[in-house]
């Protein structure tokens, strides 16, 4: 039962480093992507866990954004809503004129509820 025990535990390990490794290389594209438009970009998720599955983050491209107070920020998403990577806080005219932008050159709006590190 031990070595079975670590025989999963050994299975899992691997498929969250797969997992990150492959989400890592998606998010790194989205953030360069992003801060294309925007002069900065953070690199958010790279990683989702759905029902203990650790699975890397989309390949999809989708823009998103929040807005608070007076402020936006961007998004690139998967098409799950996790965001691999985030602008920095912007003014809301200059968001909404980069959010059209990046729509404009063809990237799809995400519709949802965004999951990201705040």
């Amino acid at each position: 039962m031990l070595i079975l025990s670590a025989l999963c535990d050994h299975d899992i390990n691997m498929q969250y480093h797969k997992a990150a490794f492959l989400g890592s290389e998606r998010s790194k594209k989205a953030q360069i992507k992003l801060f294309e438009y925007t002069g900065f970009a953070m690199l958010t998720y790279t990683i989702k866990n759905i029902n203990n599955d650790f699975q890397p983050v989309g390949e999809e491209m989708l823009v998103g954004k929040m807005t608070r107070g007076e402020e936006i920020m961007l998004f690139i998403c998967d098409r799950d809503g996790y965001a691999k990577a985030q602008s920095k806080p912007l003014p809301i005219s200059k968001g909404e004129e980069i959010y059209r932008k990046i729509i404009s050159d063809g990237i799809s709006e995400f519709v949802g509820d965004i999951k990201t590190v705040t």
